[in-house]
């Protein structure tokens, strides 16, 4: 069988041997941002807990290196972001380039790439090593950073390196794939720590004990450490990070922030972040957490605000609450014997020849597959909605990883909103002294005194506080505390997790004023939408707010208590930006509120008759940033057409006539000013959120950086009109509402924590990566997602489990510093076929989409798509040539792989990845920026919707839900196979729903749901159902209504006739059917079998 010439390697996203950039998502300026000297950034060695105090040339400490950035990482140096006459309070970095060098195995370095630009740069398809042109690879594998010597541009400024999860750094290379890949330098080599953004706190995490450096204790003789693998001591890293509340602030509500900002790495210690914890199945064990014992040392609480809309509920069992389980049955150390004997569903073992079963969709909503754990085990899990991994077995070698030619990879939901989460609060949080890694589940206790980390394998000491378990009211019982009860927990961070006090919620609103933005009517509902969510804000009363206008000039509101209206302040000089009277423009929401209402009422009038056609988006982001940064918080802006003003100004890219090409479109960003102001409000706390709202050509690959890197998102409306467009009004004030409600985080770090033996090694999201392994995030929301690559990088022949942690450190909107903890455990395999057997093809699907943005990137639209395509031809054909006994005709493909071609042909015509001229430039953006952003199971919905008929909607299997009854009907094949003219049928496509009508549909439908009385009556530009006093009518408006409520984004439904001109894109969505992107199905398995049988 000849090597299919390209396949997504795990190099996605990583630099070449010469420091060709790595590219975060679609947008990265590579022309700038890869060879100019770092002499702009984040001073992460500054002095005291307030950086933005420190004066702007302050000068780093010439050992520290620059902090890496989040986003599909990797490393590459920015080029200084002052401009002529401003001081943006940043200090310089030192400033030597950095070039990093990434290869895998036997892929040797490669020269200097002939362009900077990646598109220019030859890429063979097999390969997913931006700028460099590598030998097609062996094997599907990422390419993994090799061993090798490495250009280390890192402070020393401890002697023991930060690890999270991986003891050797040196070959333990991280590349950030969603954030940025610039400045991504932090490549720790054993005895250097990432830079510390204030002095580095003392390594003793326990209250209560001597300051001092870490136990250096050895790991029990189970397993002997080599001296890099066993420098998993950590030094915890400063963060700004807030105190816990000042004010008593009340317990975790609805409207609390769950995220952290800082880089905390001496703070948080090198541990994992926290990840949300599953609803709880067991009501007997499930009361306990719910009581709080405030005599008592340690506290637990259950934090179930009333309201809060419950994670769905799953058929697997994954509680959340305390269970009982025997001590004995858990651990590393006493699983091998209980696991002998388990064998996966028989159905797993199937062999299915697709040409022959094409129809494999099942007809309710695909379940991810349950690891082969010992049941008291699997009982304890991680809910696969918020910590999920692409195979469900571990294989034991990266050979064996390699030979299967499936992608390694975590995907996670960590702020996800939860029905049920235990929240602790005591003085002593428990972790390894080693690696820093959280008590958990899974790890073994050897005696009441002594736990062993199932992740370095050190053995700890029990404190003496953790002996008393206030649930039961019983000494020495340790293993059954919530803390070993849950895989998912939260704890309230005593005052060693912070190094400031928590910074109060602040919310900074700029509006695009110009005579386009006017013309759309858009602030009429955002001001409305404001008014009437301004008491549902997460926040406390230290919550503050403010307002900037703009349009050629800036325009600052004082709203300053007192005063009897607000006032307007404008700046006409948009070269030197400066804040005019700063401590009236941002204000205590509680103290002013009825100037804040004043101004929301009069805003939209205060413009109508404007003339002013230019737009200075980077100066009021500069000043915006300026305002914010002595705080941190959340700046929200809306913009309506490209800037043509001052820093930061565009120029129209699009052709239209070249949108089919895979070349020629224009997926990088023109600037680099919208990624470098990013890092900047990253490095102050400030995550920028962008909603777009255009019906022209806005450039979003270079305005959209603007949130990748700050922990931002973006939002996109195009053609909003409040007249022409009402259903993008309805959507707007919708999805206004949950991100206005929503719970928060601020100042947050998150990190990821594996079992000794795997390494991460590429991030994907919106973040920056302050250092190799700690994710920034200056605001975290519940609807984001995150995703990493792994590589195999020792051998784990003696290991039966491995682990993986993160944990998730920030200050809720009631000033609470907290630790989300999230840990999932997973059996290790030593054949291919147990590989196989435990694929997880939905994680899988979103692991791919994620690094073909990248590839999209730093190489071409044509290279990502034949990259999906060899993706399914070298995990097949390795499947066919390694695991089948006997070579059969047809397609074999093992049960769990089933939907696999069809998920990556689902991919090939979505919007990120399809052809044709169909798809504008800035909707192919928006869809790549919500692949890096959004969590699988929203991605998987936009990727290959559902479809159901629902004209005979009835009650058989239906759900019941506070009363209401909810049909169940089933999911049908994406083909107008399964269409009929005499019914009707609903396509959910997660973003928008399409509910087709044929034209023999009956009467009953017709007149009972849609309200008409013959097909012809129905409206061309029909929107909403009516809700009619028939069975027919509750039965449809309540599936719709439930399909709606279980996603943070509103879907606009359109009612489409045969003639409707919506039509067409509705059978765009018919992903069996040949389209102008894409074969068939069949013809797509033909050409998979064509390849996988060479």
């Amino acid at each position: 069988m000849s090597q299919p010439p390209t396949s997504l390697q795990i190099q996605n996203g990583t630099s070449s041997a010469l420091g060709s950039p790595y590219i975060n998502g679609p947008v990265q300026n590579i022309s700038t941002s890869s060879q100019v000297p770092v002499s702009q950034g984040y001073n992460s060695q500054l002095t005291g807990p307030y950086p933005h105090l420190i004066p702007a040339k302050t000068a780093l400490n010439p050992v520290s290196g620059q902090p890496n950035y989040g986003g599909s990482h990797m490393v590459s140096t920015l080029s200084n972001c002052q401009r002529p006459g401003q001081t943006l309070n940043r200090a310089p970095m030192a400033s030597n380039p950095v070039t990093a060098s990434f290869h895998s195995g036997p892929v040797p370095r490669m020269s200097p790439p002939p362009s900077q630009h990646p598109a220019a740069t030859p890429m063979p398809s097999g390969s997913f090593l931006p700028g460099a042109n590598p030998p097609p690879p062996l094997n599907w594998q990422y390419n993994y950073p090799s061993p090798g010597p490495q250009t280390n541009h890192c402070p020393h400024a401890s002697s023991q390196p930060i690890l999270s999860g991986n003891t050797d750094l040196i070959t333990n290379h991280q590349r950030v794939s969603s954030g940025d890949p610039s400045l991504q330098n932090s490549y720790l080599k054993s005895g250097s720590a990432p830079p510390s953004v204030n002095p580095p706190l003392p390594t003793t995490f326990q209250p209560g004990t001597p300051l001092g450096p870490p136990p250096v204790a050895g790991p029990p003789p189970v397993r002997a450490l080599t001296p890099q693998k066993s420098s998993h001591s950590t030094v915890p890293q400063p963060s700004f990070n807030s105190a816990i509340n000042q004010e008593g602030g009340a317990p975790h509500t609805n409207n609390e922030s769950m995220v952290t900002n800082n880089t905390y790495d001496e703070i948080e210690g090198g541990g994992f972040l926290a990840t949300p914890q599953f609803t709880n199945k067991n009501p007997k064990m499930a009361r306990s957490v719910g009581y709080s014992y405030p005599s008592l040392p340690p506290g637990y609480q259950n934090t179930t605000p009333p309201g809060t809309t419950g994670m769905p509920s799953s058929s697997l069992n994954y509680p959340s609450g305390p269970l009982a389980f025997s001590q004995t049955s858990l651990g590393a150390n006493h699983l091998t014997a209980s696991m002998r004997g388990l064998s996966l569903h028989p159905e797993g073992l199937r062999v299915i020849n697709l040409l022959q079963e094409r129809n494999m969709l099942p007809a309710t909503p695909l379940q991810p597959p349950v690891p082969n754990l010992h049941e008291d085990i699997q009982k304890l899990n991680c809910n696969p909605e918020l910590f999920r991994c692409t195979l469900t077995s571990i294989p034991q070698t990266q050979a064996l990883l390699n030979k299967a030619k499936l992608p390694l990879g975590l995907l996670l939901h960590p702020f996800k909103d939860l029905a049920q989460l235990p929240v602790v609060t005591s003085s002593t949080i428990v972790r390894c002294h080693s690696c820093r890694t959280y008590i958990n589940p899974f790890v073994s206790f050897l005696d009441q005194r002594r736990w062993k980390c199932n992740l370095c394998y050190r053995v700890n000491d029990v404190p003496e506080e953790f002996m008393y378990n206030p649930l039961t009211r019983v000494y020495g019982e340790p293993h059954r505390r919530p803390e070993v009860q849950n895989a998912t927990i939260e704890f309230m961070a005593p005052s060693e997790y912070m190094l400031r006090p928590p910074q109060p919620p602040v919310y900074l609103f700029v509006f695009d004023v110009s005579h386009n933005a006017i013309e759309t009517g858009y602030l009429d509902s955002v001001c409305q939408s404001l008014l009437d969510n301004l008491d549902l804000l997460p926040g406390n009363t230290r919550t503050k707010i403010g307002f900037i206008t703009f349009d050629s000039t800036i325009h600052f509101y004082s709203l300053q208590e007192g005063l009897s209206q607000p006032q307007m302040l404008i700046v006409s000089d948009i070269e030197d930006v400066f804040i005019p009277m700063p401590e009236n423009l941002l204000v205590n929401l509680n103290e002013s509120k009825e100037l804040v209402q004043d101004l929301l009422k009069s805003l939209p009038q205060m413009f109508t008759k404007t003339l002013e056609t230019q737009s200075a988006l980077g100066p009021a982001l500069q000043a915006a940033f300026k305002l914010m940064s002595p705080t941190g918080g959340r700046m929200s802006v809306f913009q309506t057409q490209l800037p043509n003003l001052g820093v930061g100004a565009l120029k129209p890219r699009e052709e239209p006539n070249q949108r089919s090409s895979a070349k020629e479109i224009h997926l990088t960003p023109s600037t680099d000013f919208y990624k470098k102001l990013a890092l900047d409000c990253s490095g102050q706390q400030v995550a920028v959120d962008l909603f777009l709202l255009s019906g022209q050509y806005s450039d979003l690959a270079s305005l959209g950086c603007i949130s990748r890197y700050s922990a931002g998102s973006v939002y996109y409306y195009p053609s909003y009109h409040h007249q022409h467009n009402p259903v993008q009004v309805q959507k707007l004030q919708k999805e206004l509402h949950r991100y206005l409600t929503r719970k928060i985080g601020f100042e947050a770090v998150m990190r990821i924590r594996c079992t000794k033996g795997l390494s991460i090694h590429t991030f994907h999201g919106n973040f920056f990566v302050r250092s190799t392994d700690l994710l920034s995030l200056p605001n975290v929301n519940p609807d984001a997602g995150y995703a990493v690559q792994m590589s195999v990088e020792d051998n784990l022949i003696d290991t039966q489990l491995v682990s993986f942690q993160s944990a998730l450190l920030y200050t809720s909107s009631k000033g609470e510093r907290r630790i989300r903890v999230h840990t999932l455990c997973l059996p290790v395999v030593s054949t291919l076929n147990e590989v196989f057997l435990g694929a997880d093809v939905q994680a899988i699907s979103g692991l791919l989409a994620n690094m073909a943005v990248d590839r999209c990137v730093t190489a071409s639209l044509g290279d990502a798509r034949d990259a999906l395509v060899n993706a399914v031809i070298d995990s097949l054909s390795a499947y066919r040539s390694l695991v089948l006994s006997n070579q059969q005709p047809g397609l074999m493909v093992p049960f769990s792989l089933r939907l696999f071609p069809l998920f990556v042909l689902a991919l090939l015509k979505q919007k990120s990845f399809q052809t044709g001229t169909n798809v504008r430039l800035d909707e192919r953006i928006f869809a790549m920026c919500q692949v890096k952003n959004q969590p699988l199971v929203y991605l998987m919905l936009t990727t290959h919707p559902s479809l159901y008929r629902v004209d005979n909607l009835s009650d058989e299997g239906a759900l019941n839900i506070n009363d209401k009854t909810i049909p169940q009907p089933p999911i049908l094949q994406l083909s107008v196979e399964k269409l009929s003219r005499d019914g009707a049928f609903l396509l959910d496509a997660g973003s928008v729903m399409m509910l087709w009508v044929g034209k023999n549909c009956g009467q009953n439908f017709l007149s009972h749901v849609l309200g008409v009385q013959s097909y012809v009556s129905i409206p061309q530009t029909m929107t909403e159902l009516p809700e009619l006093d028939t069975p027919e009518s509750a039965r449809t408006v309540a599936f719709i209504s439930w399909l709606r409520e279980q996603r943070p984004f509103f879907p606009i439904l359109y009612i489409i006739r045969d003639e409707s001109p919506v039509r067409a894109n509705f059978l765009q969505h018919m992903v069996e059917d040949r389209s102008e992107s894409a074969l068939s199905y069949y013809e797509f398995l033909l050409h998979i079998q064509q390849q996988v049988n060479k």
